[in-house]
């Protein structure tokens, strides 16, 4: 069965700019290349759960440009629903500027722009989509108490929160109460619970603080190591990451939340299985370039299964 998922969250144009590695203050440095990309958190999270086979709609704000134009193709031709995307004079479309190093790590800068204009009123209209779904994703490139009238709508019906905490912020325990999986990496968990993480001792010291703030579910992300998960019912675990070399590490944990909802079952029952499938996504991502260009389809991600059997 097809799962039916909704996203809450950004749309940004990327510019990747390619250099050697940061500039030192006051230093000038010449760049490889630079590119234009599909992005924003949000909106990778629901091309991915679309490219992985989710029916997906998404909820954002663009402004009245060009690069809103080039976002909402961008979402449709991965077959997002875009119903509930909509237009403001009052901003911009969001952007993002990559500074990528030669090892593949990178450094963002953002301008949220109309992202910051998305409205607890543009979530309300999106009600119906949103009751009718099996989880609901949102991050922190939108306003919190965006955020927060979303999942209520979602608890109202049934529907399963994720709560991706990115980027870092604290967070208001009215929302995490409300939240039933929650997505952290290392620096978030430990914004989200004061809780430095180094081990698997401090993932679990981490999970059960965020359990006690009302998660029922926590998967903590360790970039190419791999995924701790830690359910409320105290089961737990680490799924190890494939091993691939880096090319671009810009939208490897969005690649992870959006194809991870294409395979969850809505009781967290395969947590295991389905973080093993988001993990292979994200493996595929971080070896192309570029956000939206780099996350893989459904047939992609069962190709480099098959291909390491």
């Amino acid at each position: 069965m097809t799962n039916r998922v909704t996203v809450i969250g950004s749309l940004n144009v990327d510019t990747i700019l390619e250099i050697p590695r940061l500039p030192k203050p006051g230093e000038t440095l010449a760049m490889g290349d630079q590119s234009f990309a599909g992005g924003g958190k949000g909106s990778n999270q629901g091309i991915a759960a679309a490219r992985a086979g989710a029916e997906t709609y998404f909820v954002g704000k663009i402004g009245e440009d060009a690069n809103g134009k080039f976002m909402v193709k961008s979402m449709t031709d991965s077959g997002v629903n875009v119903d509930q995307v909509t237009v403001t004079k009052e901003a911009k479309t969001g952007q993002a500027f990559i500074l990528l190093d030669k090892n593949g790590q990178n450094s963002i800068l953002i301008y949220g722009g109309a992202n910051q204009v998305l409205s607890v009123k543009d979530v309300d209209n999106a009600s119906d989509i949103i009751a009718k779904s099996d989880f609901l994703i949102t991050q922190f490139e939108t306003p919190i108490e965006v955020a927060e009238a979303g999942f209520k709508i979602a608890k109202k019906h049934g529907v399963v929160t994720i709560l991706n905490p990115a980027p870092a912020r604290e967070v208001p325990t009215s929302l995490l109460a409300i939240s039933d999986l929650v997505t952290p990496n290392e620096t978030e968990c430990e914004t989200l619970t004061g809780v430095k993480i180094t081990d698997e001792a401090s993932m679990i010291k981490g999970a059960e603080k965020l359990h006690e703030m009302g998660a029922k579910g926590v998967i903590i992300t360790v970039g190419s190591k791999g995924a701790f998960y830690h359910t409320a019912d105290g089961h737990y675990g680490f799924v190890d990451a494939f091993k691939v070399k880096a090319v671009d590490t810009t939208a490897a944990g969005d690649t992870f939340i959006g194809a991870l909802s294409t395979q969850l079952k809505k009781d967290l029952s395969n947590l295991p299985e389905a973080i093993r499938f988001a993990n292979r996504a994200s493996s595929i991502t971080v070896q192309r370039m570029g956000a939206h260009p780099s996350i893989p389809t459904l047939a992609e991600i069962e190709a480099a299964e098959t291909a390491d059997k």
